[in-house]
């Protein structure tokens, strides 16, 4: 048997455990810990220049360019449903903390609290949605992680964007 021979059991079992787990990059929206697919993920930076948006939506707070591309600034706290403290300020001084995502073409940024680590979960953690949580979170959440002291809210990233817009006579 050859030494190739010998290894290929062990890439293939290294392969299916990679097949068998979920990747996502975490952000914090207050105390609450988020899982954002690491497939969906494709910036995170500091949005330092925001540009407000007359009558947008609250969770809009404005669009921002990134390397040339405009990028409309979506608050996951407001989104969410938590209260943004006074101190927040969504203007051309700020610094946030930024997600950057895409949805039909469109380039959007998540402002959240923090960004964290990125976690590979094993697929059989993956729980639906419990029944007690909060309706508003749990229209936008695919499932849950429960991790050692903490459960992770995995987002529903086409849910989170789909903003109800008035639609102009």
């Amino acid at each position: 048997m050859s030494k190739h021979e010998a290894n290929a059991p062990a890439a293939t079992s290294a392969a299916a455990a990679f097949g068998e787990s979920l990747d996502y990059v975490t952000v914090t929206v207050g105390e609450q810990l988020l899982g954002l697919p690491i497939g969906r993920v494709h910036d995170v930076f500091i949005a330092n220049h925001v540009t407000t948006v007359p009558r947008a939506p609250s969770e809009i707070v404005g669009l921002l360019n990134l390397r040339g591309r405009v990028v409309t600034a979506i608050c996951l706290r407001r989104r969410l449903g938590h209260p943004v403290a006074a101190t927040t300020r969504y203007d051309e001084a700020c610094e946030l903390v930024a997600v950057g995502i895409d949805l039909g073409g469109e380039a959007y940024a998540l402002i959240v609290d923090a960004v964290g680590e990125v976690m590979r979960l094993d697929q059989s953690t993956f729980e639906p949605v419990p029944v007690h949580l909060d309706a508003s979170w749990a229209a936008l959440a695919a499932g849950v992680h429960r991790l050692d002291e903490r459960l992770l809210v995995v987002l529903d990233v086409d849910a989170v964007l789909k903003l109800d817009l008035p639609v102009a006579a």
